[in-house]
């Protein structure tokens, strides 16, 4: 895919990328596809993937208690348990803003590794990186923000969400299906957004402006950007996802450069 090549524009000292359709199959890809970068946020969606498998295996029920008083698996995995960004203190009663939360997807981690009896760490790695072969994934620190991985791997991963074998269809449609609608809050990096939808574990594209992936990306988008300067986004309409990690933070470069690169992408997909 030759719009892959735009990274190479990018103002980072390192970039990879690659785009894998719906069936498996990998479209394209540019750069050292094997290089391991830090993914900041772009680890959530594991953490959530494995949440979810606790869940399909009756570890945990969405809607148990977990985190503040009144919070659920639910509330932590869609950001509205009313946890503060990156304290464990509480801002807003459970279900009634989203916010944005490390310390949220920190107490659903330490929920997942009670119930499981299994440390977070190792129990993603049985749930969710060993199953997809993605050996050069591993998650060193925080489970919201201290994932390291390859372009390759998360190739595998987004393949896993668009055909998903380690859990049912079911519970993947419910992952990328707006919790809690209608919910406002700040979408990191691009300010207040109203409605600010997500799933259990991504962010929904809707209809937010300004916004990470393209003007061309359909509503139903799905994925997670990451501090780091990643991103994963899963367009069904495309049938397709793309994955893109690099070696600078997140900033106004990447506000810049990722849109047009995400149209180039579903351009040449169409």
């Amino acid at each position: 895919m030759q719009s892959l090549a735009m990274i190479e524009n990018w103002p980072v000292p390192t970039a990879a990328a690659a785009v894998v359709r719906a069936d498996g199959t990998v479209a394209g890809s540019y750069g050292p596809t094997s290089h391991r970068f830090p993914l900041a946020s772009v680890t959530k969606p594991l953490t959530a993937y494995a949440a979810l498998v606790a869940y399909e295996e009756g570890a945990v029920e969405l809607d148990e208690p977990a985190g503040p008083e009144g919070s659920t698996v639910r509330h932590l995995l869609a950001h509205t348990s009313g946890l503060a960004f990156d304290e464990h203190r509480v801002t807003a009663p459970p279900g009634t803003r989203r916010l944005y939360s490390n310390a949220g997807f920190e107490v659903l981690a330490d929920h997942i590794a009670k119930a499981t009896e299994i440390p977070f760490a190792e129990y993603l790695h049985q749930a969710v990186l060993e199953p997809l072969g993605m050996a050069a994934t591993t998650l060193d620190g925080s489970p919201a923000k201290g994932g390291v991985s390859t372009v390759d791997d998360l190739v595998r991963f987004a393949a896993e969400v668009q055909a998903p074998r380690l859990l049912d269809a079911r519970t993947v449609l419910e992952a990328m299906t707006v919790v809690h609608p209608g919910l406002s809050g700040i979408l990191p990096g691009y300010g207040h957004q109203k409605p600010n939808d997500w799933g259990l574990g991504f962010e929904i594209r809707d209809a937010k402006s300004p916004h990470w992936t393209g003007s061309s990306s359909s509503p139903r988008t799905f994925g997670h950007f990451g501090q780091s300067g990643t991103f994963l986004w899963i367009d069904p309409s495309a049938g397709a996802a793309c994955v893109a990690l690099t070696d600078r933070a997140f900033g106004q470069w990447a506000i810049e450069a990722w849109p047009p690169f995400t149209d180039a992408v579903l351009a040449e997909l169409r």
